[in-house]
């Protein structure tokens, strides 16, 4: 039998709460309700009450019942309900989760779902869900569905939906497939642009033929953040940070931008890693108005990779900036780190025949790295393009190496 928590306030939704519970045992199921709320009594009986998640996050909820304030409540309320949902999954207890609620119900849910591993069945049913999501999914694996109407109230429509909710995690968790069990020799992350997707299908193919399963990122802020987190849960083992359009993006503000982490992890975790700067000669700009360069570019090299994705190849001095960042992020990695430079083109935009080729800003740019990269790991430079097989080849063997030693 499959356990599933709902996350409600169980002040203002429990005839919603309780509906989808006996939706799930219909199924089969077995539910587990967890009160997050504060303030008010509820009809029906928790199984992990508001005061058990409150003391689990270090307060009181009788003293915090004197003057009530969510604002006050919310860090003990988000700290005891993650430790508490975390517990029960991390000892088996239950196979999924659902919630459901408003902008604050969906806002107090959000970094509890994001707390739990990949694969975990997480649905979250909102009345948000139809604007940007981003903020609540966050770089997990969050399933949100829209609840179109208020959640407020039993009706004719809202039991439908709320039965389709309950049913999605219910449904999720009889799924048997672990993503940390692989029978391949290991599990490669890759990140990838598509400037750089012909040379990231090859190296796949080079991978699997060696044994390996590779799980690709589109690097553009959170997919990266996303490989990165996969690093920390033990999804992933070695790594082919094969594009930093993430990094270039975020020393300018523009529209890759990843976080600060970005490219420490592998190394703080002492993961095999290979890396190569594609696509950081560039940026990725979203304009307002189609086909129109925006203003502190006028006198840089251009192309378009929509109407609406402006993309400028850095000057010699932006280059400079990118490299040391780079540069900086690299401080954690002390061993298995390689780092290729591929000399005639870091993506298709700057090589020969590109609408970005430039070999002085090239030069430049190996030059700039030259002095930022730490002495703690391997630096490389080959005479190729970034997808060149033999750039592609000579990479993905560096990191089998590395790996099978």
């Amino acid at each position: 039998m499959k356990t599933i928590a709902i996350l409600a306030t169980l002040d203002t939704k429990a005839d919603e709460a309780d509906f989808m519970r006996q939706e799930i045992e219909r199924l089969g199921g077995k539910a587990l309700l967890i009160d997050i709320g504060l303030v008010g009594d509820s009809t029906i009986k928790a199984d992990v009450t508001k005061e058990e998640i409150i003391s689990a996050g270090g307060g009181n909820l009788a003293e915090l019942l004197e003057r009530p304030s969510r604002e006050k409540a919310s860090p003990f309320i988000l700290a005891g309900a993650t430790k508490i949902i975390t517990g029960l999954q991390e000892d088996g207890k239950i196979d999924g989760i659902v919630t459901l609620g408003g902008t604050q119900g969906t806002s107090a849910c959000a970094p509890i779902l994001q707390a739990l591993p990949y694969g975990f069945p997480k649905v979250m049913l909102s009345t948000a869900a139809s604007g940007d999501v981003g903020p609540f999914v966050g770089i997990k694996d969050i399933t949100m569905m829209f609840a179109v109407s208020d959640i407020l109230g039993l009706n004719v429509f809202s039991r439908k939906i709320l039965a389709n909710a309950a049913a999605a995690a219910w449904g999720m968790a009889q799924v048997e497939r672990s993503i940390t069990k692989s029978e391949a020799k290991g599990v490669i992350g890759m990140s990838n642009l598509g400037v750089l997707t012909k040379g990231a299908m090859h190296a796949i193919k080079l991978f699997e033929d060696a044994g390996y399963e590779v799980i690709t990122f589109h690097a553009i802020g959170a997919g990266g953040e996303a490989m990165e987190q996969m690093m920390r849960e033990g999804i992933i083992t070695a790594v082919f940070d094969y594009a930093m359009g993430e990094i270039a993006d975020g020393v300018f503000g523009a529209l890759r931008a990843s976080g600060p982490d970005r490219l420490t992890v592998a190394g703080e975790l002492g993961l095999p890693q290979v890396i190569c700067p594609g696509g950081s000669e560039h940026l990725g700009i979203l304009v307002d108005k189609p086909s129109q360069v925006p203003a502190g570019y006028e006198d840089h090299q251009i192309t378009w990779h929509t109407p609406y994705v402006f993309v400028p190849r850095l000057n010699a001095e932006e280059q400079a900036k990118v490299a040391a960042c780079i540069g900086e992020r690299l401080q954690s990695a002390k061993k298995d780190t390689a780092f290729l430079m591929p000399l005639k083109g870091v993506s298709s935009y700057s090589a020969e025949g590109g609408e970005l080729y430039n070999t002085d800003l090239d030069a430049a740019y190996w030059d700039a790295l030259q002095k930022e990269l730490p002495n703690s790991i391997e630096v490389e430079a080959l005479d190729l393009t970034a997808e060149d097989p033999k750039f592609v080849e000579h990479a993905v063997n560096k990191l089998i190496g590395m790996i099978e030693a």
